[in-house]
């Protein structure tokens, strides 16, 4: 099922260019681009994405991961396939780098996916897995109905999306996570095929022209990116530039796709990191893919108390009372709403079902 694309223009020679991404692929009569869901089909740009997912689940938002935006809640989460970044060490390789037709896709429309929402009484959806970015105009009619019914709305991606499409993509989103997957341009050209700028250039956006809750997870491969020299320097602009509200989340790699000959990412590594973070302003730092009740837990930058206590995925003490410090009333950043949710670790799988749609 092919839709209508926006963000292209023709070219002189017939092609097609699309500008959704900064990749800008230039599209002959019935090419996919580099993402394998945006074509060139009779001369006119189309979404093979639209409406196709690969599947649905409940998980807990903190797997996002999200740690400021209604913290202990549910979200529907739910993707596609293919992605226009190339990712050596992807966790979701078998998603991103392969085509609709390689996977068994349902076929929703954006009242389905609110609908299933509700059914499944989740505050929130999420649209992750591969990068929604790809499939755009899903993903801004997704928002638009989840606005309209109550439903808050997160994006997990990368940010490598052109200034073009980017306020339509973002007006109607209320939270994102955006991987910020190192800070040398090297290493995104190598390693993802992509380039660093335009991340940053969305990162401050968002911050500086949106009201999306926004949050960075910076994944740790060993000898890659992970020197204390480039955690100074990614700790140092985020402080500069967006602020030092924006949560960062240090993660630990697992070798897997092309990067499987890389070591796990040493638990010690994502302690100095998150210490760099700190040292250099970030309220709200942590560490993930790992257990460490401590530093997944989120501290009252005022007096220190633990108002958020994290066993993996699971809250405990909960100390926040109208979006501040129940003990010395400082102003915890996030979106807060009421006492903390009650989803814990549990990750469901959700059969889409016709009688959920409209």
């Amino acid at each position: 099922m092919s839709h209508t694309a926006k963000y292209w223009q023709r070219e002189a020679d017939g092609r097609l260019l699309c500008t959704l991404c900064p990749r800008y692929c230039r599209l002959s009569e019935g090419q996919a681009g580099f993402c394998y869901i945006r074509k060139n089909e009779d001369d006119q740009m189309v979404s093979l994405g639209y409406g196709r997912t690969t599947g649905f689940a409940v998980d807990p938002v903190e797997k996002k991961p999200l740690n400021h935006f209604l913290p202990g809640s549910s979200v529907l989460s739910f993707g596609t396939a293919g992605c226009n970044l190339g990712c050596k060490f992807c966790q979701n390789w078998d998603i991103s780098k392969a085509r609709l037709d390689d996977k068994r896709s349902a076929e929703v429309s954006p009242g389905d996916v609110i609908d299933l929402a509700i059914a499944q009484r989740c505050p929130s959806i999420a649209m992750t897995y591969n990068d929604p970015i790809i499939w755009a105009e899903f993903a801004i009619d997704i928002a638009k109905e989840a606005r309209r019914r109550g439903i808050r709305s997160v994006l997990v991606t990368a940010g490598y999306v052109t200034a073009e499409a980017r306020p339509e993509l973002f007006s109607d989103i209320d939270a994102a996570n955006v991987d910020l997957k190192a800070f040398a341009d090297d290493f995104y050209h190598k390693v993802t095929f992509s380039h660093l700028a335009p991340v940053l250039e969305t990162l401050q956006w968002i911050k500086r022209e949106t009201k999306v809750w926004l949050e960075i997870t910076n994944l740790m491969i060993p000898e890659e990116n992970d020197s204390p020299e480039e955690i100074e320097r990614m700790c140092d602009w985020i402080v500069t530039n967006i602020g030092d509200q924006v949560p960062i989340h240090f993660t630990a790699f697992h070798p897997d796709f092309k990067l499987d000959y890389r070591p796990p990412t040493p638990h010690e590594t994502l302690i100095r990191a998150r210490e760099q973070a700190i040292k250099a302003g970030i309220k709200y730092a942590y560490v993930g893919n790992v257990y460490d009740l401590d530093r997944e837990s989120t501290y009252c930058p005022g007096c220190g108390e633990c108002v958020i206590q994290r066993d993996w995925y699971q809250l405990g003490s909960y100390k926040i009372k109208d979006g501040k410090c129940d003990k010395c009333g400082f102003a915890i950043a996030g979106v807060f709403d009421g006492a903390k949710g009650n989803w814990g670790r549990k990750r469901v799988a959700v059969t889409f079902e016709k009688e959920n749609s409209n």
